[in-house]
């Protein structure tokens, strides 16, 4: 393909990255942006051109070996909702932007410590961005068919470089506070991801399945090449190691890795998508490497005895079909994989480069005396130059260094130089002892003998013949030498160079932390690094800090970088947190802290520090008083805890002690009602019979006729003073459980029509039709008696409430699961659905406003409840299109009844 058109192709791609960046940037808040998934593809920045390219090399020429780089990730990847969240919520809570102010803070706030962690980062990072560049480089002239120029400005790589420097400096530093998310990055990472994965699995589908038929096939014809059963197997207990600790430093690698800590810790906005990207992330390296196999030997068929690199074969395969349009998805694959490994390496590494390096090394006095707008400025101008000059130094190391390794050479020598960071990191959120001198003396002899392992052979040459450095040691010591040493030869550079280091930077780190007890500043982040959950809320309460200090000279260093505005609205903030008077004079600890934190963000932690403690007087404070402090600090966290968990719970009992007071208000005003209902109900028969019975006594001289008509009219309100009285009695009986039913299995239809049989009459002569919907046998486990008495008093009621014409009940009989439902429909006014939760109550009639004057004591609904629920049954008001309808059911078999 033509080298312009190619270009035109490459600045269209880039384009639209802008575009989709400055998109996300303004639409910042939309689901599109702000969600699991995002964060979990970004986290794909992993996959850089290594494993795009360079696995298929490893696993064209050494089988198997390939996989040990993602193993080691995906071991431990489940830990991450334990690990990766820790380290989230520490970053968070103090305004961490890298992973050398995470280090840095831990002990002890240590602008020293934060320097060398900055030094051993661009020292591995630095290589592997050049490692970057010379894929695009080569695979450039691949797609080309055009050779490398030595002329830097004819090389193409040289203007991608530039326009990567250009894009990582814009978006890269939008925000003076380092640890704001930048979601433009973070979204064109994460479309990135996406593409490279799409055309991965394009050009594996393709050369497994259009090129071969299958895997059958690639292994069948693999299966022929020389050396293809030896390149293929484990191997014994040697090569076993060597997997381990290539696993080891690719574990290492996706904590530590400036651009991992960037994208899965100061990018991450919600703790809760690390529970998407714990099965998202596994899933795609896996995807990803469905197809490096079959690539891998499918091309090592094809190009069998050609002189190619291997690393290519994912290019090479489509272009030697001529399948141009495969071949250029592919190219922009791997320029994918390459531009978002360099965009969010230089990101994070110019921050590191700024706040642990040339702030509070060199601009410090001069920012501390400047106004808010040009210290941002400035601090901005920092980095932006400071992302351009990294990608430029890449570039350089690039020309002048890489051209003579593997991808996959270089990447790993960059894993070993990281995991140095290893011992310190993991002690930070995990053992208190940990020291500062013991972080520093560790990093820097496990650096210096990976320098002396691995950097300096490769620097002089593996197969430099000039020099015996490599093959006799060290002044000739066979002991020394850097491959083997200690007599150590068994494992690969890689691998040995990491054992050697990881275990003299353990030792020491261990051993100078045990020996040397760290300050009190140091234990006081032990603290709040190891118990970061006891402390993420409130964790101004556990910076421990003696001395005087003003609140207004540490408003006039805010000031000089957040502006006016931003530090009011800061300090009002603190001082609603804390309930803190606006007016007081003298800042405590928690001011201090709050201060320091804030200042993190644009400066970096030991700045922010330097800077704060310029304007107090800090008193020095013993270990022990550090100790009382934060057990102190603990108990009244724990105390605001308790005393927080008893408010809630009394505000919880006061809530229901309120309900209940209504309730019981309520009750007693219906208790009056019913009370008044009842005695007008029980005077009105006594007031009749009294009547009658005067009447009788006074007059002796009555017509017989007229004396029976008052004799029964005493019959008739005694039976209804009696049946009122027997009713009082049962529904007391009922509630106190003093009554009894005698259940057996009946037929519910010959019930219900018995209970029929005495309304007739006045259901004739209200002119009311009465239909059963059932007339089959329907058996139920009751008390007939008792669901007589309910299917007598709900049919009373509906009759009583039928219209003067034209009155309907309907009586429904059906079986439902184990429980035979029957329901009493009328079509009269029906009843208000706010009174459907309390028409069974035993009040309800005299405190119901639908009717007008209420007929009948107001107690057989009451009673019908106490009834159903007795007989393990429910009873209740279904919702109807006119008139009511009130529902209840029976079991079909017994239930043991456990009332007496």
């Amino acid at each position: 393909m033509n080298s312009v058109v190619l270009l035109l192709i490459l600045l269209v791609y880039l384009g639209f990255l802008f575009f989709i960046a400055h998109w996300a940037e303004k639409k910042e808040n939309i689901k599109w942006t702000n969600n699991s998934y995002i964060y979990s593809l970004s986290l794909a920045v992993y996959c850089t051109a290594w494993t795009y390219y360079g696995s298929i090399g490893v696993a064209a020429n050494s089988g198997l070996s390939y996989l040990p780089i993602y193993i080691g990730p995906i071991i431990i990847i489940p830990a991450w909702i334990i690990i990766l969240k820790k380290i989230i919520r520490i970053s968070r809570v103090n305004k961490i932007s890298s992973i050398a102010d995470f280090i840095s803070l831990r002990y002890g706030n240590s602008r020293f410590l934060g320097a060398i962690v900055t030094v051993v980062c661009l020292s591995g990072i630095l290589p592997y961005i050049a490692l970057q560049l010379k894929a695009i480089s080569e695979t450039f002239h691949i797609v080309t068919k055009t050779n490398s120029s030595s002329y830097i400005f004819d090389d193409t790589t040289t203007y991608v470089a530039i326009a990567l420097a250009l894009f990582a400096s814009y978006y890269g530093t939008r925000y003076v506070d380092a640890s704001e998310k930048r979601k433009g990055i973070v979204t064109a990472v994460a479309l990135e991801s996406i593409l490279k994965l799409v055309f991965f699995i394009t050009i594996g589908i393709y050369v497994t399945f259009f090129v071969f038929d299958g895997y059958d096939d690639i292994y069948e014809k693999a299966s022929l090449l020389e050396n293809f059963k030896e390149k293929n197997t484990i191997g014994g207990l040697e090569q076993g190691l060597n997997w381990f600790f290539l696993s080891m430093v690719s574990l290492f690698a996706i904590f530590l890795l400036p651009r991992q800590f960037q994208m899965s810790v100061v990018e991450n906005n919600r703790e809760r998508h690390i529970k998407t990207a714990i099965w998202l992330f596994p899933l795609y390296l896996l995807l990803f490497n469905l197809f490096v196999y079959p690539i891998a030997w499918g091309g090592n068929v094809l190009f069998d005895g050609k002189n190619v690199n291997a690393d290519t074969y994912s290019l090479l395969i489509p272009q030697f079909f001529d399948n141009k349009l495969l071949t250029v998805l592919v190219f922009l694959g791997g320029f994918s994989a390459a531009i978002s490994m360099i965009v969010v390496s230089s990101i994070s590494l110019s921050t590191m480069l700024s706040n642990n390096l040339l702030i509070p090394y060199t601009f410090l006095g001069k920012l501390k005396n400047e106004e808010q707008i040009i210290n941002n400025k400035k601090i901005v101008n920092i980095r932006k130059i400071g992302i351009f000059s990294l990608i430029i130094a890449a570039y350089f190391i690039y020309r002048f260094f890489a051209l003579d390794y593997s991808l996959v050479s270089i990447g790993l020598i960059s894993f070993v130089v990281i995991a140095q960071l290893a011992p310190a990191f993991f002690g930070a959120i995990f053992w208190r002892r940990g020291s500062r001198l013991g972080a520093i003396y560790g990093i820097l002899i496990g650096f210096i003998i990976c320098l002396y392992t691995l950097l300096l052979p490769y620097a002089i040459g593996i197969t430099n013949n000039e020099s015996s450095f490599v093959s006799d040691g060290f002044m000739k010591i066979g002991l020394l030498k850097p491959f083997q040493l200690f007599g150590l030869d068994y494992l690969q550079p890689v691998p040995h160079a990491l054992f050697w280091s990881l275990l003299f930077n353990t030792l020491t780190y261990f051993a100078v932390s045990v020996s040397f007890k760290g300050n009190y500043r140091e234990r006081n982040y032990a603290e709040m690094y190891v118990d970061i959950d006891k402390y993420s809320t409130n964790h101004e309460n556990a910076f421990v800090w003696k001395g005087t200090a003003y609140t207004r000279d540490i408003e006039k260093v805010l000031v000089r970088f957040l502006g006016e505005e931003r530090t009011k609205r800061a300090m009002n903030i603190f001082n609603v947190k804390y309930n803190v008077d606006k007016d007081q004079e003298l800042a405590d600890a928690r001011l201090v802290k709050f201060a320091e934190n804030l200042l993190t963000g644009h400066i970096g932690t030991a700045s922010a520090r330097i800077l704060i403690s310029s304007v107090v007087k800090e008193e020095k404070i013993t270990l022990p008083e550090v100790l009382k402090i934060l057990e102190e600090s603990k108990e009244n966290i724990t105390i605001n805890k308790k005393l927080t968990e008893t408010s809630n719970q009394l505000q919880k009992i006061t809530s229901e002690l309120q309900k209940a007071n209504e309730t019981l208000v309520r009750k007693d005003v219906q208790k009056d009602e019913f009370l008044d209902t009842v005695t007008h109900e029980l005077r009105t028969p006594i007031t009749a019979i009294r009547a009658a019975s005067e009447i009788l006594h006074d007059d002796d001289e009555i017509p017989e006729e007229l004396r029976k008509q008052f004799l029964q009219n005493i019959i008739s309100e005694s039976d209804r003073l009696n049946r009122l009285i027997d009713k009082i009695l049962d529904l007391e009986k009922f509630e106190t459980g003093k009554q009894t039913i005698h259940p057996s299995q009946n037929n519910l239809i010959a019930t219900i029509e018995h209970s029929i049989e005495p309304l007739n009459q006045l259901i004739k002569n209200r002119n009311i039709s009465v239909y059963v919907e059932s007339k089959d046998t329907v058996f139920a486990y009751y008390d007939e008696d008792r669901i007589v008495q309910v299917v007598t008093n709900l049919l009373s009621n509906a009759i009583k409430f039928c219209p003067e014409t034209d009155g309907l009940i309907t009586i429904q009989v059906k079986k439902k699961d184990n429980f035979i439902e029957t329901s009493v429909q009328d079509n009269g006014k029906g009843i208000n659905t706010n009174d459907f939760d309390v028409i069974f109550d035993k009040f309800y009639q005299a405190s119901n406003q639908n009717f007008k004057k209420p007929v009948g004591s107001g107690l057989g609904l009451a009673i019908c409840k106490q009834i159903i629920e007795h007989h393990k049954g429910k009873i209740w008001v279904e919702s109807s299109v006119k008139g009511a309808c009130i529902v209840f059911t029976l079991p079909i078999k017994n239930i043991e009844n456990k009332e007496s």
